[in-house]
């Protein structure tokens, strides 16, 4: 029993071990290698890093706890561009002209609608269909997309409202709005995977759902409302990102899913469900932003990121499979 806890510790504790090696080794190696100037760890590079994590890493949190009950969502990534569609859009609206600046919440509530509605929409299918999530959502991920073509076509969606660009730029107490909203969604999220019995059960779901469903667990509702919650994040990061932004192309998003799922297994979250943590995660989002960020700093190319970042993945994960084997062996002796 000692050694399991002791291994699920070095699990947890291993990302931010990783994290610190990433940046003791960029920055030594930005010192000899930077094309650019400035230190990789000066304090604004650093806090621009954590700025640039944040709409990925809103979403991540979700995606943990979709993982942690043993499900996926492939969708978020043309949600998050069909929300920011309907945000900035829905400023030009004649039905809103007389609002002035009001209609920047009625634009934040139209786009977290639309966020939690394509949710639920895949959340019901898994449901009542029975259907794997990965094939659902895999489903909808091209369905949503073309949703966000037939809302505009190939052109890009563009309103610039100062005030909305003035209140997204903001830094209260000298924190960028968008790492203290980040900093909410991660204490939201935690509250509910670690104080709640909709957290508990997400766990239990995950790590045996027959089990579950014996205990009385309604694992089909469960899993809406877990959809609801990812489609709410995936809607307030794409708020959050293009109020600063104030244009959107049709592709955007693409590829979030691995992206942000990459980022959830580093964190030690479960393919199949059943363990994962809030605070692992974060430290997923950082490790892959600074990867992707160190690389650049010192000339390396997007194929090459890609490439370091996919081979980590791999490595992850066959450590995390060993890992588990050695676990299990460890309480059947």
């Amino acid at each position: 029993m000692q050694k399991t806890n002791l291994s699920k510790r070095l699990q947890e504790g291993a990302i931010w071990i990783f994290i610190a090696l990433e940046l003791a080794f960029f920055g030594i190696a930005g010192e000899f290698l930077s094309l650019s100037e400035g230190s990789f760890l000066a304090p604004d590079n650093m806090l621009l890093l954590i700025k640039q994590t944040v709409p990925l890493g809103i979403i991540a949190l979700g995606m943990t706890i979709i993982m942690i009950n043993g499900n996926i969502d492939l969708s978020v990534g043309p949600i998050f561009a069909l929300c920011a569609i309907v945000l900035l859009d829905s400023m030009t609206w004649p039905i809103f002209a007389g609002l002035g600046d009001w209609v920047i919440l009625v634009s934040w509530a139209l786009a977290i609608l639309v966020g939690v509605v394509l949710g639920a929409i895949n959340g019901l299918i898994v449901w009542k269909t029975g259907v794997d999530a990965f094939i659902v959502t895999l489903g909808s991920m091209l369905g949503y997309r073309g949703l966000v073509f037939l809302y505009n076509g190939e052109q890009p969606t563009y309103h610039l409202n100062w005030t909305l660009v003035d209140i997204a730029e903001s830094a209260p107490l000298g924190i960028p709005l968008p790492i203290l909203i980040f900093a909410g969604c991660i204490l939201f999220t935690w509250w509910l995977t670690k104080r709640t019995v909709h957290g508990r059960n997400a766990f239990a779901i995950g790590d045996n759902r027959t089990a579950a469903v014996n205990a009385g667990i309604r694992v089909g509702p469960h899993m809406v409302w877990n959809y609801v919650l990812i489609g709410f994040l995936v809607a307030v990061s794409s708020a959050t990102f293009y109020s600063a932004s104030g244009s959107v192309n049709p592709n955007d998003g693409m590829l979030y899913e691995l992206w942000i799922i990459t980022a959830v297994v580093l964190g030690g979250t479960k393919l199949t469900g059943g363990r994962g943590s809030i605070i692992g995660t974060v430290g997923g989002v950082i490790a892959i932003q600074l990867m992707r960020k160190g690389l650049g700093h010192i000339g390396a190319d997007t194929a090459m990121v890609n490439l370091v970042i996919g081979s980590i993945l791999i490595v992850v994960l066959y450590i995390d499979r060993q890992l588990n084997r050695k676990g299990e062996e460890e309480l059947n002796a």
